[in-house]
Formats: C-alpha cells, sequence, structure tokens
C-alpha cells in the first residue's frame, strides 16, 4: 500500500468523504433493503399468489445492493469518472454485468408480476426485452457510447453522463431478461436457444472491447487531460487495462452462466430419456 501512494500523482487534488462514498446513495440503498425486506416479509401475504421469499433471494437482494453501491457510490465512481479509465470499465463492468442477473434472481416473480400488472408497462416490458432486440440495443449503446468523440462529449457534461448510464443500465436488464427472468415459464429463453444468446451477445460486445485494447494511441481526451491518479500509470496504458477488465469480467460472467445453463438443460435433457426408457 504504501509503494502505490509513492507513486501517485502530486497533482491530484483531495476529495471530500461525500464525493468518494456518496452517502445519500448509501441512505437509498438501506431504503431499498427495508422496503424489500418488508414486502417479501410481513406484507407478502396481501399480494395475490405471493409466497414466503427464500433466504437465498434476500441474500442475493443484499449483494446486488453492495455491487449497486460499489460501483455508484464508492471511489470506484469518483476516481473512475476523474482519473482513471480502467476504474470507470471496471464500473460499468459491475453495472451492466453483474447487476443484473444477481437483481433479477432475487426478485420474486409474484412481486414482478404486480410492479408490471398494467397493459402498459407488460406490453414495454414484452417489446424491450426480446431477445434479439434487447441484445442489439444494449451492444449498439454500449459501442456507441465507446466512440471517442460521443465519450468525450458525453464526459464533459454530468446529466448526460447519468442520463446514458441510466439508459445503458435499462438495456442491460432487458438483454439479461431473457436469461434470468423470473417469469421461467413465459419469457426465458430455454435450452439451446439460451446458450445461443448468450454466445451472440459475447460476440456482440467484442468490438467495443477491441477498439479499446488494441487501439494505436489513448482515444479519450477526458482522461488525457485529466490529471494522473498514478505516476508510472499513463493514459494509454490505463486505457488497454480497461478494456481488458471489461472483456475478463464479461468473459467471467457469460461463461458461468453459460457453465450453469448448459448443466441444467444437459441434467433435464438426461432425466425426459430416463422417463423415456422408463415408459418403454
Amino acid at each position: 500500500m504504501g509503494s502505490e501512494l509513492d507513486n501517485m500523482s502530486p497533482n491530484v487534488g483531495s476529495a471530500s468523504f461525500s464525493e468518494l462514498w456518496s452517502p445519500y446513495l448509501m441512505l437509498l440503498i438501506i431504503f431499498l433493503a427495508i422496503l424489500y425486506f418488508f414486502i417479501t416479509g410481513p406484507l407478502h401475504k396481501h399480494f395475490a399468489n405471493s409466497t414466503p421469499t427464500t433466504t437465498k433471494r434476500k441474500c442475493l437482494f443484499v449483494f446486488a445492493l453492495i455491487l449497486f453501491y460499489t460501483a455508484e457510490g464508492s471511489p470506484i465512481s469518483y476516481f473512475g469518472h476523474h482519473y482513471l479509465f480502467s476504474l470507470h470499465m471496471t464500473q460499468q463492468s459491475l453495472l451492466y454485468y453483474a447487476l443484473p442477473p444477481v437483481t433479477l434472481l432475487a426478485m420474486p416473480d409474484w412481486l414482478l408480476e404486480k410492479i408490471f400488472q398494467s397493459k402498459l408497462l407488460k406490453s414495454i416490458l414484452r417489446f424491450s426485452t426480446h431477445p434479439v432486440l434487447a441484445s442489439l440495443v444494449f451492444n449498439t449503446l454500449f459501442s456507441f457510447y465507446h466512440i471517442p468523440i460521443i465519450f468525450d462529449t458525453v464526459a464533459g457534461n454530468n446529466q448526460w453522463m447519468m442520463a446514458f448510464h441510466v439508459v445503458l443500465l435499462l438495456s442491460a436488464f432487458a438483454m439479461w431478461w431473457p436469461i434470468v427472468s423470473p417469469f421461467s415459464d413465459k419469457q426465458q429463453l430455454s435450452g439451446l436457444k439460451k446458450l445461443a444468446y448468450i454466445f451472440a451477445n459475447g460476440v456482440l460486445i467484442t468490438p467495443a472491447c477491441a477498439l479499446i485494447i488494441f487501439a494505436a494511441n489513448p482515444l479519450y481526451h477526458q482522461y488525457i487531460l485529466d490529471p494522473q491518479l498514478f505516476t508510472n500509470l499513463d493514459p494509454f496504458s490505463d486505457q488497454r487495462l480497461g478494456g481488458i477488465i471489461m472483456k475478463l469480467v464479461q468473459e467471467l460472467v457469460f461463461g458461468s452462466v453459460l457453465a450453469y445453463v448448459f448443466y441444467n438443460w444437459y441434467r433435464q435433457e438426461k432425466q425426459e430419456d430416463m422417463s423415456m426408457e422408463q415408459q418403454t
């Protein structure tokens, strides 16, 4: 730790506690946790077709809140926005590849059915989570966001940056919906279709990561012009590191989901074969 501090640039200004740890977001996280446990606990009997929420789901929701606060409320957000592209990509990896599946797995189906009970919201959900559309929208927006001129423009305006992140996060949830939708009998892909969908998303995100990793020069003026957090990590190396982090996290998450989906599909096929053999 001492050597890392020695390598920090003396030009980097000091940030306040609220800038580094966002106490307002912490209050929101606490509120969401209380609301979730209250609804899935004492209030769940007031919802139609509700069942007690498992401890596993509750733990996943807490983990989702931790992921969200780590990405948006911790120093990762502050230093990623002001100094290090690699931390910015770490933040995006958490928001778009870790947070959505964990959150969806934590949500009881009866609660989501209540949230999307109106015909308008149901139609919007059905349209936005169509596998082809959801995959193309998220990956196109993600690649579009990392075009240098667009990235520098958005990064220079806090309101635009926040708006773009909200849109990307919503599109990430839509992209994950066909894989881990709580409505497993209605909108979730099955078997080999799910495997193909995950593989396709891994392919579609590759050009954006390749652009960042294999670029011949630093791409983003936002990080070239900002003071350097570490004197031995120049913007070009930081840029490549960010692309590698994003690709590794994406591969790790998609690879884990692929293995899990394939295992469940193989087990289901094997059980069906055994049932057919017993009937004959």
